[in-house]
């Protein structure tokens, strides 16, 4: 089974804000586990971490219908159970595309084990906005929008995470990022970049390609005038300017070089300067 591993990255990325704003688990104190099993095949919980010292989350984002899914959450609970005497509570949050087709529970001979199981498309997007956090603006694109168009709600969230990230470009991108990633589920990515090229209308200075492209408008300026040479610097520096954000971005969420190269059809070398330029900077 393949997962969207970008979209389980972010997601590990702000687990503390899905329990709160999803799960409705409120946490003060988390503790990673590690709970990989060395068998004939390797098997590897998305989320498994240690809750005030009081119980075991146990977490998977699932992207597709998995018939096999209530038995494969059984096999993670002996695995986790073995090593602790701590209740567990399992979770599944679905974020595919398709229609949720998945049990959440086992009844058969004799066995009789269930987990719980979240459609993440019937949760009210209003909750997540209302909230008005980056994290939850940006999980907000995977609920239901109720009778708002997809267009009002991705325009709302950029302009919300834009407040929330004044100043802070780098973590504006990575949010960015992460909003574009989840969006991919909805089948609204296109949306969601026609909605970052809108920004400009309010503040240029926020797009992932305007400091490239203040470079190249500077020294055209010093030709024909700043505000031309600055115009002209955008509109070259725009696809190399995000393609630079998505590079930092990625990096922010801990991602490596060479999966970054893959993701974004770079060399490793070119990511490299990308990210020694950044930090001389």
């Amino acid at each position: 089974m393949k997962k969207d591993a970008i979209s389980k990255e972010i997601i590990k990325s702000i687990v503390q804000d899905i329990s709160k704003y999803i799960l409705r688990i409120s946490i003060k104190e988390i503790e990673f586990l590690s709970t990989e099993k060395e068998r004939i095949e390797s098997r590897r919980a998305d989320i498994v971490a240690k809750v005030d010292g009081k119980f075991i989350l146990h977490l998977e984002i699932q992207n597709s219908n998995d018939k096999n899914m209530p038995y494969r959450m059984l096999r993670y609970w002996l695995d986790i159970k073995a090593t602790t005497t701590l209740p567990i509570r399992q979770y599944v949050i679905y974020i595919g595309k398709q229609k949720l087709n998945i049990s959440s529970s086992i009844l058969e001979d004799g066995v009789h084990y269930s987990y719980t199981l979240i459609d993440i498309k019937q949760i009210d997007c209003n909750y997540l906005l209302d909230e008005d956090t980056p994290d939850s603006l940006v999980l907000a694109v995977l609920c239901d929008f109720k009778d708002k168009k997809p267009k009002d709600v991705i325009h709302y969230i950029i302009q919300r995470l834009a407040y929330h990230t004044q100043n802070k470009i780098e973590e504006f991108r990575k949010y960015l990022l992460m909003l574009e990633e989840l969006s991919t589920n909805r089948d609204l990515l296109q949306v969601v970049k026609e909605e970052e090229a809108m920004l400009s209308e309010f503040d240029l200075t926020k797009l992932p390609s305007y400091e490239i492209g203040l470079e190249r408008g500077e020294i055209e300026g010093e030709k024909r005038g700043l505000q031309r040479g600055l115009q002209k610097g955008l509109e070259q520096g725009l696809e190399e300017g995000l393609e630079q954000g998505k590079v930092i971005a990625y990096y922010e969420l801990g991602i490596n070089i060479n999966e970054i190269a893959k993701k974004v059809n770079l060399s490793k070398k070119h990511i490299e300067e990308i990210l020694s330029e950044i930090k001389e900077k």
